[in-house]
C-alpha cells in the first residue's frame, strides 16, 4: 500500500483526497495539511478513512508519495524537502518549478520521482515522443473568461481592468517563463507543456480574455521534423473556482491511478 500525504485542501486537493480514499486501489491517504484549518476540516467530511492532520514536515515523514495541491509559492521548498527525505512527489502548481530545475538532477541522484500531471491540456504524449527527434516550435493559446484570470500580478502591473473587457482581447504574449510568472495561478499548463517539449524560454504563449466564454480553451500547435501536432481542449471550469479546469483535477486522479497501476498505457 502506497502511503499518500496531501499538501493543500482546496478544490483540486479535495478531489485528489476523495479519489485516494474511495477510488484508487493500492493507495492510502495517511495525512493532510493546509494553512487554512477550515479547509482541512471541510475535507475530512468527504472521507471514509480519516487521515491525520499534520505539518508539512510530518507529511513528508509519513508518506511515500507527497502530493502538492497548494500554491506555487511553496513548490520549491516542499520538493526540496521531499527529495532530501528520498520521497516521491506529485506537483499540481507546476509553474512553481520554473526556478528550481536543479531539483530535477537532485531527484535523479537520490532515486526519487517528480510527477507532473498533464492538467487541463491534451497531447503531451505526442509532444514527448516528438521531442525524441526535433521540435521547431510550440505555441499555446489560452482563452479564458476574464473571471478566470482574476488576481494575476500581470494585470495589476499593466493596469488591466478585466471589468472593462467586453470582447475577445489578447492580454498577454510572451514565453512560457514570462507567462507563468505573470499568471502564476492561471497558466500552469504552459509550464508542463514546456517541460514536455522545447523548454520554458522557447515555448510561446498567448492569453486571450473573452467574456463570451463559459469554458477555458487551450489550443496547442507543435511543429517539427515529425510533422505537425494540434490539440484543442474546451474545459469546463470548476464550479468552486473558475480559475481551475475540472480536467486538471481529473488529470491528477489519473496520474495517481497510473502510479498505483502496474499496467502503463501511452508514451
Amino acid at each position: 500500500m502506497l502511503k499518500v500525504g496531501l499538501v493543500g485542501c482546496g478544490v483540486i486537493g479535495t478531489e485528489i483526497a476523495k479519489a485516494v480514499d474511495k477510488m484508487i486501489p493500492g493507495l492510502e491517504l495517511v495525512a493532510i495539511c493546509d494553512k487554512n484549518k477550515a479547509k482541512e476540516d471541510a475535507l475530512l467530511h468527504f472521507l471514509e478513512k480519516i487521515p491525520i492532520l499534520a505539518t508539512i514536515d510530518g507529511i513528508i515523514e509519513r508518506a511515500d508519495l507527497v502530493v502538492e495541491a497548494a500554491s506555487a509559492d511553496i513548490v520549491g521548498e516542499l520538493t526540496n524537502k521531499a527529495i532530501n527525505k528520498k520521497k516521491d512527489i506529485m506537483i499540481m502548481s507546476i509553474g512553481g518549478m520554473i526556478d528550481h530545475f536543479n531539483l530535477f538532477d537532485e531527484a535523479r541522484k537520490r532515486g526519487c520521482r517528480i510527477y507532473f500531471p498533464s492538467g487541463a491540456i491534451a497531447g503531451l504524449d505526442g509532444i514527448k515522443a516528438a521531442a525524441e527527434a526535433h521540435i521547431d516550435s510550440v505555441t499555446l493559446e489560452t482563452y479564458k473568461s476574464p473571471s478566470g484570470l482574476e488576481g494575476a500580478p500581470y494585470l495589476e502591473e499593466k493596469k488591466i481592468d478585466l471589468r472593462k473587457i467586453k470582447r475577445k482581447t489578447t492580454i498577454f504574449e510572451g514565453s512560457s517563463r514570462e507567462a507563468v510568472k505573470a499568471f502564476p495561478k492561471n497558466i500552469n499548463v504552459a509550464a508542463v507543456l514546456s517541460f514536455a517539449g522545447i523548454g520554458i524560454d522557447k515555448t510561446r504563449v498567448r492569453i486571450i480574455a473573452d467574456p463570451s466564454l463559459k469554458r477555458n480553451i487551450h489550443h496547442i500547435v507543435v511543429k517539427g521534423n515529425f510533422g505537425r501536432l494540434e490539440t484543442r481542449v474546451e474545459n469546463v471550469p470548476s464550479p468552486f473556482n473558475p480559475r481551475t479546469s475540472y480536467l486538471a483535477a481529473l488529470s491528477a486522479v489519473a496520474t495517481l491511478r497510473r502510479i498505483a497501476d502496474p499496467v502503463q498505457i501511452g508514451t
